[in-house]
């Protein structure tokens, strides 16, 4: 079987399980993206997440997660949604309105790689979903899925930048596909609208500044520079990607796992500041939102409410 023929089946695998898009790169360095990568880190810009620090080399070179890798396959989810949150409840990132996204594109990945194996062969490999030193966005715009926005996201001209990414790291070498160019142009509209002043420069975050950092991987109280600047978001944040012109091509997703939750929907701030732990637990349950925790939630209702 030629390398052609292998990369057309990756890409129609991928297409079963309901992937929108499909790109492949050879597994290799990173060059590019390690000088970016070590200045970001050097700055502080990762804030508290000191586990960005760790494994380095392996984030830049995929290699030394999957002995013997030759290709990463990238792939894209979208979770644009049909219908959003009622005006004046307290906001949460789309990304977030449905089951987990890591458990949901996880076994996607994992149904692939099986596929994969049962039609090529006998290939080892291994799936990564946000949650490993695995550069993703990076891997996504080497192999033409999008390039990476002045909001530090990956773009897509047809379907913007409400998607998961996925890399399914292999030992099977297959037919690269070559990067894509930069569309964002003299635009700024991102940049301009962050109420933080988080995107720093094109392409580079200060998560310490960021809503998103704020709201779920910052675990202290939350400083009060930004009192009066959440605009009511309490988890996550979705103001860079709303603005951006790129994603008025952005069409409803087609997976049931990433529909909007009633509550999510309807609950209005009286009625989060209201819940019980168990009752949280049970509306939580399966979700991202997990991630910040009951105390965590409840110090930023308090939080953005007085902004």
């Amino acid at each position: 079987m030629t390398r052609t023929e292998a990369s057309q089946i990756v890409k129609r695998l991928a297409k079963e399980q309901g992937f929108d898009a499909c790109g492949i790169s050879a597994a290799g360095f990173l060059e590019e993206e390690a000088t970016g990568l070590e200045n970001w880190l050097k700055a502080g810009y990762h804030g508290t997440m000191s586990w960005m620090e760790n494994h380095f080399d392996a984030r830049l070179d995929p290699r030394k997660l999957v002995p013997g890798a030759k290709s990463v396959i990238s792939v894209t989810l979208n979770y644009f949604p049909e219908e959003t949150q009622e005006e004046g409840t307290p906001k949460i990132s789309k990304y977030a309105y449905g089951r987990d996204y890591h458990k949901v594109v996880r076994a996607k990945l994992k149904r692939m790689l099986q596929g994969i194996q049962a039609e090529i062969g006998e290939v080892e490999g291994r799936g990564f979903v946000d949650s490993a030193p695995v550069m993703d966005r990076a891997w996504a715009r080497k192999s033409g899925l999008g390039w990476i926005g002045k909001h530090s996201l990956l773009l897509s001209k047809g379907a913007g930048s409400f998607f998961f990414i996925g890399a399914l790291i292999v030992d099977l070498e297959l037919e690269p596909d070559g990067p894509t160019t930069d569309h964002c142009g003299t635009c700024t509209a991102c940049i301009d609208a962050c109420p933080t002043e988080a995107i720093i420069a094109p392409t580079v975050i200060d998560s310490n500044k960021c809503i998103s950092y704020l709201t779920i991987e910052y675990k202290e109280a939350l400083p009060t520079e930004y009192q009066g600047k959440m605009e009511d978001w309490v988890y996550g944040c979705d103001i860079c990607q709303d603005v951006c012109p790129w994603n008025r091509f952005s069409t409803p997703h087609q997976e049931k796992d990433f529909d909007l939750r009633t509550p999510i929907k309807e609950n209005d701030w009286e009625a989060w500041e209201e819940i019980t732990h168990e009752l949280w637990d049970e509306i939580m349950k399966g979700s991202a939102i997990r991630r910040t925790g009951f105390e965590g939630f409840k110090r930023n209702l308090s939080f953005a409410k007085k902004s």
